[in-house]
């Protein structure tokens, strides 16, 4: 398995030192449309310098998202990236893929005459505008054929509705920008509005007392632990012959891009022949962050992008047999989200090393300061910087682990 997250990137200077971090875009179903990512300085009180944090944020994501071997490899999701009018005339900026960028400007700067040409030029080369800040649409014909998103804030009825009278003619499509609370997000998906959903609102509603696992969570938890206690191949591939659905699910994620297995896996016991139970039981915790229905799908997303990313932020540091921990770990530390029941319950059924344990529950442990940094690039990266020195990681290296994890989650094509 490739250590794509502990490359770093060139042309990144040392004084650009931050995290990246992002909101997820979901639409009315709470299905992934996109991230919009963001820069976070790792030493806040810093002089900030706002074009240097943007050239490094745009050069590490043409690195590892757009690399020319395999170009975007982010499938149909679209990045959303905060653009400043110098920002605009950077190199770094033509190494993405401009079907794929929404680039956000402020609406005094989008309406400024002597930038008019360049943001025509970005234009008609693919790249799309968001017009950010606006208490309405300018009274500007051209801009707003330039315009391809509106920033719509809280989801306003008033001014979704100008909105919408403009996509006539125009196609701007509105973007709720602000959501404090899933109410929030409710009322926005009423209005068939698209919403950035902030990390820290990017969690699902909290568990309700006295739910319990569903059939196939039971079922992959049942399988995880004969893993666990080392039973016979036959017990294992007999439980799963009951499900030939899981069967199906299990096989196209050992054999999907983001595995790179490099052959075709034809049933469990070949898989298991070549590669021994370990990985199994890391294949039946992606699962596991999938089976349940009630779930939105963006949650066992942001499951799989956390495994992956603490996973490849341990390459180097951590053993090579640990990976599977610090993956299982990352994973597991949503699953009361995921699966609707309390985690000590999940980890009364999923028997796992202590120092997982201690990770999942309280952040405890080396295994829990890589969930802890995880979750901090997630939200707003405020302790990132201090996390990431107590692993002794540098900043370019969380990045690139943060990144890789976005496209690996899309490569096994189950998140």
């Amino acid at each position: 398995m490739e250590a794509d997250g502990s490359r770093g990137h060139k042309g990144v200077d040392a004084e650009s030192d931050g995290f990246v971090t992002y909101s997820l875009l979901l639409d009315p179903h709470k299905c992934a449309k996109g991230y919009r990512l963001a820069w976070r300085m790792a030493r806040p009180h810093s002089e900030p310098n706002a074009l240097l944090g943007l050239r490094t944020l745009l050069s590490c994501v043409a690195t590892i998202l757009n690399p020319p071997k395999t170009g975007w490899r982010l499938g149909r999701l679209d990045l959303y990236v905060d653009m400043s009018v110098e920002g605009l005339l950077l190199d770094e900026l033509q190494a993405l893929p401009p079907e794929n960028v929404v680039l956000c400007m402020s609406a005094d700067d989008l309406v400024k005459a002597d930038i008019r040409p360049t943001v025509l030029e970005r234009r008609r080369q693919g790249y799309r505008f968001m017009l950010c800040g606006a208490a309405a649409l300018p009274d500007d014909r051209e801009l707003c054929s330039i315009v391809s998103h509106a920033d719509a804030g809280d989801g306003h009825a008033d001014f979704v509705a100008t909105l919408r009278r403009a996509q006539r003619s125009a196609n701007i499509q509105p973007i709720a920008t602000r959501m404090a609370t899933w109410q929030d997000f409710d009322l926005c998906a009423k209005r068939r509005l698209d919403v950035f959903v902030p990390g820290r609102q990017a969690i699902a509603p909290p568990v309700k007392a006295g739910t319990v696992l569903q059939p196939e969570s039971m079922m992959i938890v049942r399988l995880m632990q004969s893993i666990r206690h080392n039973e016979d191949l036959r017990t294992i591939e007999a439980a799963l012959k009951h499900d030939a659905a899981l069967t199906y699910r299990l096989l196209r994620h050992i054999n999907s891009p983001g595995i790179g297995m490099g052959l075709q896996i034809q049933s469990i016991r070949h898989a298991l022949a070549l590669f021994g139970y370990s990985p199994l039981f890391r294949w039946l915790s992606v699962l596991l962050a999938t089976s349940n229905k009630g779930c939105s799908s963006f949650m066992a997303k942001k499951a799989i992008i956390r495994g992956r990313f603490v996973e490849l932020m341990g390459q180097g540091i951590m053993r090579p047999n640990e990976a599977d921990n610090l993956f299982v770990a990352g994973m597991l530390s949503l699953a009361d989200r995921l699966l609707g029941v309390s985690l000590a319950e999940v980890l009364d059924k999923v028997q796992l090393p202590e120092p997982v344990q201690l990770a999942i529950l309280n952040r405890e442990g080396v295994y829990g300061r890589f969930i802890a940094l995880a979750e901090s690039c997630e939200t707003d990266g405020d302790d990132a910087a201090q996390l990431a020195e107590s692993l002794f990681m540098s900043p370019a290296k969380v990045n690139a682990a943060h990144l890789s994890a976005l496209a690996w989650a899309h490569d096994v094509g189950l998140a």
